[in-house]
């Protein structure tokens, strides 16, 4: 595996990707390559996490065996070392408490200074997507099946309450002033939650407007939510205050896997 990061005008993006496909990112496109790092070792991905405020990226790497979260300098690439026994899909980071959260069964807490496992945190469900929100300074760890969230206090790794969002949660995205927006894949709609209540207040249709719901983006300043779909590829870019589409993006107007 390649570690490329890509450059567009006002844009950085971090791509994870085989080495051909590498070759063919820095070639296509409106995207140049600025640096690429190769990534030792076994094992697939899922979500990369990139923690702006601790500069540092982290890939979970699944497997049967030696199973881990990679990290890395998010600005140079160089390996910064390693969170063992860690068969996450995905990372976040608390930059206050300085404790990160991979999302595996169970929950593993990590203190992001030393890479050491602080805890592990039984939950139900299937651990897939998560969440970081600094509005209350918790975790939301995403199942596609129940409980779908699970909320977790950042600070000490207690469990704060479990959530009922309709359906199975892809992605999810904050405004950090108490709202969450979740896409639930299999109703084909955006759930919105009340921070503080820890209750579902709204449901977002994008049935008709969009295929399978995969990845969501967030314009916080100018209220807009960017749903990402698959089958067929469109993206949906709806407000967040209301749900009311804005437009809805073709495939010849953006391509991707139906994720953002």
């Amino acid at each position: 595996m390649v570690l490329v990061v890509a450059t567009s005008v006002g844009m950085v993006m971090l791509i994870l990707a085989a080495s051909g496909v590498a070759q063919q990112a820095a070639s296509e496109g409106p995207y140049k390559v600025l640096k690429t790092a190769k990534v030792s070792g076994d094992g697939g991905f899922d979500c990369v996490y990139a923690n702006d405020a601790g500069r540092r990226l982290y890939i979970p790497r699944t497997e049967q065996t030696g199973a881990r979260i990679t990290v890395f300098d998010l600005d140079t690439l160089a390996p910064v070392g390693t969170i063992a026994n860690a068969s996450a899909r995905g990372a976040a980071v608390d930059p206050k408490s300085g404790h990160g959260f991979g999302s595996s069964k169970p929950v593993v807490m990590w203190d992001t200074k030393t890479l050491a496992t602080i805890k592990s945190i039984d939950v139900d469900g299937g651990p897939d997507g998560i969440l970081f929100d600094p509005f209350n300074a918790r975790v939301y760890v995403f199942s596609h099946w129940a409980p779908n969230a699970t909320v977790i206090n950042a600070a000490d790794g207690s469990i704060a309450g479990t959530i009922d969002l309709g359906g199975a949660p892809e992605q999810a995205v904050t405004d950090g002033k108490g709202h969450l927006y979740v896409d639930i894949e299999d109703k084909h709609n955006i759930a919105v939650v009340d921070a503080k209540t820890m209750t579902v207040t709204a449901h977002y249709d994008l049935a008709g407007k969009c295929g399978v719901p995969g990845g969501l983006a967030f314009d916080v300043k100018n209220h807009v939510l960017f749903a990402a779909c698959h089958e067929p590829a469109l993206m949906a870019i709806l407000s967040s205050v209301d749900g009311k589409s804005i437009t809805i993006l073709t495939d010849r107007e953006w391509s991707g896997w139906g994720d953002v």
